[in-house]
């Protein structure tokens, strides 16, 4: 428990289902005590997608969850982070239920069009997978930022071990990763002087709706099952195990809380043990 993140306000993107690491984070910083906006695309996402979007009614959901298991107060705001005006209605949105914001997680992402090589990749596919992973936390954190000062604030943007260590088949997500690992570091360079850490954490294995989806793309490109993707990916990871959402949700607790006042730029791997480089 971190108590400085007591009745702040925290807007946690794609966070509207409860299988995914959004929601780790987003009832973390609530069990800390902390506001949430539960940000995600609900009824104006595209229906038909690969992995489950969160739903209008899974952002409800989530938000009186938190609300009544942690008495904090919560709100759902659809927002398409591809969008810069759906971001700036959601700013609104935001302005009217609060007075001011003090943490944002940028955490919406997707990959699209994997697996592929970089030399079949569809181009739309590309660029799609570019915008909502790396141009989004461009768009959400310049929309956000006038809410957050006057006081110390923090971002957390939500990278990946795969902007750090290639992965086959799926180049243009590791791409946005890295840039998002960059991105973060720019942002809290230029943002230092008005008391915004910024900082990012690099999931490598967690077992969410994503994951699981990659396990079942894998097993019929390996002709396997997705037990044996599974146990051959845990064979990488030195502790042995995937991991949950709630072990990235601790970790941006932290890097949101006066604990890490010290830490701005940094990339912060929660994987395991699976990338040890510099």
């Amino acid at each position: 428990m971190y108590d400085d993140l007591k009745g702040k306000t925290a807007i946690v993107t794609g966070a509207g289902k409860k299988t995914g690491i959004g929601y780790g984070i987003a009832s973390k910083l609530a069990q800390c005590g902390a506001n949430i906006i539960v940000a995600d695309l609900g009824s104006i996402g595209k229906k038909g997608e690969a992995v489950p979007l969160g739903t209008d009614e899974g952002m409800k959901d989530v938000a009186d969850t938190l609300k009544r298991e942690f008495k904090v107060d919560s709100i759902p705001v659809q927002v398409d982070v591809t969008s810069t005006d759906s971001i700036n209605a959601m700013v609104e949105t935001v302005k009217k239920s609060f007075e001011r914001v003090d943490i944002l997680c940028n955490n919406a992402g997707a990959s699209f069009g994997v697996p592929n090589s970089f030399m079949s990749y569809k181009e739309d596919d590309w660029m799609r997978t570019v915008d909502v992973n790396l141009l989004s936390v461009f768009r959400v954190t310049r929309a956000v930022v006038p809410l957050m000062l006057g006081k110390p604030g923090a971002i957390i943007n939500t990278a990946s071990r795969a902007g750090k260590v290639p992965p086959l088949l799926n180049s243009a997500y590791a791409t946005a990763k890295a840039g998002v690992i960059m991105l973060t570091k720019t942002m809290a360079k230029e943002i230092a002087g008005l008391g915004i850490r910024v900082n990012a954490i690099c999931p490598g294995q967690i077992m969410t709706d994503l994951e699981k989806w990659r396990f079942g793309l894998e097993a019929k490109f390996f002709n396997s099952t997705i037990e044996e993707r599974e146990k051959e990916m845990c064979k990488t990871i030195p502790l042995g195990y995937i991991g949950m959402p709630a072990d990235t949700g601790s970790v941006v607790a932290f890097l949101a809380s006066e604990e890490s006042r010290y830490i701005t730029g940094q990339a912060i791997n929660v994987d395991g043990g699976q990338c040890m480089e510099l």
